[in-house]
């Protein structure tokens, strides 16, 4: 598998504000609109557009590998001169790496992306949980279901390596096409989560969470330079309570890495990091 350049000529620049200056609201909004707004039903939301770049600034400043572009149609050109413009206004400027996967698109840090695929590749015990549909509960992967994940991170890691050998500019991209792959593994890796969602894609993408308690991490910061008081949702995800004390010091370990990430930026402050146990009767992955 190797890597498919995507790199095409990067939008016309304007001047940029210095990296850490207050950010224009009304710019941020206006260039997810005018970027990613193509083809939606409905104007894009001040609100998602504020959170957006909220988003992209916590993976440049090196507090989460990825974000996983959700908000619509918008594919990697749209995405590249919305980041262009987002250069423009003084939020993002360290270098990206877009990542095509089956019709999705990642944000990445390079850097940090590929640290996280080798710690995990490296973590014991593997951090991987099988929430397939014929458990009766979830539990850690096996050793073969650990090594075949394995095997596909580090596919994606020789990719991306090959892909930051060639980069030029303040946006690279590529695309991957997996074969085999657990995407909800895959991706939630990439997300920096400490542990990530397993299930046999050949028998069904339903999973075994249905009304068993979960604990949900979710990680906030308020990041002044949006807006006073501006709050970015920077983590949420869930691991099942029965695996916490299993996972504990796994999960130590990525509290202690987010937190000195925290101290070693000056974009975000006030970080708060809070977990809930629930129990939803559907859940989806």
């Amino acid at each position: 598998m190797g890597p498919e350049a995507a790199a095409g000529p990067e939008p016309p620049a304007g001047p940029e504000p210095p990296a850490g200056s207050a950010l224009s609201a009304p710019r941020l909004v206006s260039a997810a609109r005018e970027e990613l707004g193509a083809g939606r039903r409905c104007r894009f939301p001040a609100a998602r557009a504020l959170q957006l770049a909220g988003e992209v600034l916590a993976v440049a400043a090196g507090l989460k590998p990825a974000l996983l572009y959700d908000c619509g149609a918008a594919g990697p050109a749209e995405l590249r001169r919305y980041l262009a413009r987002l250069r423009e206004a003084g939020l993002a400027p360290r270098r990206l790496h877009l990542l095509g996967v089956e019709g999705s698109t990642l944000l990445l840090h390079p850097g940090l992306a590929r640290r996280r695929l080798a710690a995990v590749l490296g973590a014991r015990p593997a951090p991987f949980v099988d929430v397939s549909a014929g458990r009766q509960r979830p539990a850690l992967c096996g050793p073969a279901e650990a090594e075949a994940i394995r095997d596909h991170l580090a596919a994606l890691l020789a990719h991306l390596g090959a892909s930051e050998a060639t980069a030029a500019g303040p946006v690279s991209s590529s695309k991957v096409v997996p074969a085999g792959w657990n995407l909800c593994t895959i991706v939630g890796v990439l997300l920096g989560y400490p542990a990530a969602y397993a299930f046999s894609v050949e028998e069904s993408a339903e999973n075994c969470l249905s009304l068993t308690p979960l604990r949900v991490f979710t990680v906030q910061a308020s990041c002044p330079r949006i807006r006073d008081g501006f709050r970015v949702q920077i983590y949420s995800f869930s691991i099942p309570e029965s695996l916490c004390a299993e996972l504990k010091e796994m999960l130590d370990a990525w509290c202690d890495e987010l937190k000195e990430a925290f101290s070693m930026q000056n974009d975000f402050v006030d970080l708060c990091i809070l977990s809930e146990v629930v129990s939803l009767p559907v859940v989806a992955l």
